[in-house]
């Protein structure tokens, strides 16, 4: 134990995580008569995995996307139908981030994306700052739950599990984290007299508005039907998202030039180092705790004190949902998931259930102070303060935890879609 909070001492001082796990292995190393050598070799085998080309192919994806269109059409396509209920814009937000979440996977290019689009209109038709900024954050973080996931494929290759049962998986748990905020968006928006669009949209609008967003609604169908289907594996899938993501924004929308196309090679190539380099540096440290037994000394404290898999669920979300607040979630992801994996056999918990837990509790944390990386996205877009959305985003997390409870005690909402496709 000394060692995690020996790392958690570095991390809070100000070290980057992944120095920080590379420190505190070194320091441990130093002390055993274990060559050196190991932390390269140890460092490369942790990225030296088909499965992690996922990553930098959904992160371009998705980078794609949202320069190239699709996140235009996608929020009008959503406006003609939701938009003329109470909290109308507020209801298009949602609804186009988990439309937007099937096609990129990311909290912080739904966050950026809708936000830049619907948080000036949400002002100019009345919604506070505060509320708007908030909602566009929660309503971001659907997009790490909905296929494709980031997240996911790290949390699949950490524990060696089907990254397709986990997409789907992610699915029900994304489409209700979606409605819990519809449903609270229409209760504050009726509250605050928080109108939509004066009329409901006629058939034809819909009809333009979905002919126009066709390209953008079909590609999660193709990324994820391709990979239900056996056509193509959940890596190979990301290459499909790319080659899809070029073709619809620079043939057929025509908004992608060659400078944003070079951005967003830019940008996805920096990302994906920056995870990269935590996963490196987490593999060291996750092989260290395995040699010294770590997990299982954490294991065998718990089960003194914990006797039934819900009591040991119950604390484990309080851990990840603390944790979630102050650390990344690829980090998070990387620390917790192997300490906590001997708890999630002795209590025979299910792999994928887990992930799906897992996934929402550090996406929540997307969307908390201090470390909310959603919350910097949509405050700064808002031009508000973390400080003066503090109680509205108190309100919009409620949804959220309703969700986490939910899919926590009734694990049926995560396994029960990949066990009816037999994946």
């Amino acid at each position: 134990m000394i060692w995690i909070a020996g790392l958690f001492a570095v991390f809070l001082i100000g070290v980057p995580i992944a120095f920080a796990l590379g420190f505190t292995t070194l320091v441990g190393l130093l002390q055993t008569s274990i060559p050196l050598q190991v932390i390269i070799q140890r460092m490369f085998t942790g990225v030296d995995n088909f499965a992690l080309i996922a990553i930098p192919l959904f992160i371009l994806a998705g980078n794609l996307m949202a320069v190239g269109g699709i996140s235009k059409r996608i929020t009008s396509f959503s406006e003609s139908l939701v938009g003329h209920w109470p909290g109308g814009l507020g209801m298009v937000a949602v609804l186009a981030s988990m439309i937007f979440a099937a096609v990129t996977g990311s909290a912080i290019a739904a966050t950026a994306a809708i936000g830049g689009l619907l948080i000036p209109e949400m002002i100019e038709k009345g919604y506070s700052r505060p509320y708007s900024a908030s909602l566009i954050a929660t309503s971001g973080s659907i997009g790490p739950i909905i296929p494709p996931s980031i997240p996911l494929v790290v949390y699949g290759v950490i524990v060696s599990s089907s990254i397709a049962k986990l997409f789907m998986g992610g699915v029900i748990p994304g489409i209700l984290m979606g409605l819990l905020l519809m449903l609270f968006n229409w209760r504050i928006s009726k509250m605050r007299n928080y109108i939509g669009r004066p009329q409901k949209a006629s058939i034809e609008e819909v009809r333009k508005g979905f002919k126009d967003a066709i390209l953008a609604l079909l590609m999660p169908v193709i990324v994820i039907g391709g990979i239900v289907g056996g056509i193509f594996t959940p890596t190979e899938s990301g290459a499909i998202a790319v080659a899809y993501a070029l073709f619809v924004g620079g043939v057929i929308y025509r908004e992608l030039t060659w400078k944003n196309i070079a951005e967003a090679f830019r940008d996805a190539a920096i990302t994906n180092g920056i995870i990269l380099t935590v996963l490196m540096t987490a593999s060291l440290f996750i092989w260290f705790m395995t040699v010294k037994m770590i997990p299982q000394s954490v294991a065998e404290a718990l089960l003194a004190i914990i006797h039934t898999k819900w009591a040991a669920l119950l604390l484990m979300n309080i851990i990840l949902l603390i944790a979630g607040t102050f650390i990344d979630t690829i980090s998070a992801l990387t620390i917790f998931v192997p300490l906590f994996l001997p708890l999630v056999q002795a209590f025979n918990i299910d792999l994928i259930h887990f992930g799906v837990v897992v996934a929402v509790n550090l996406t929540i944390g997307m969307c908390t102070p201090p470390l909310g990386v959603c919350l910097f996205v949509s405050c700064g877009i808002a031009k508000t303060s973390l400080r003066e959305m503090l109680y509205d985003l108190a309100l919009l997390l409620v949804p959220l935890l309703i969700l986490l409870g939910l899919i926590t005690y009734i694990p049926g909402l995560v396994t029960w879609l990949p066990n009816l496709l037999g994946i």
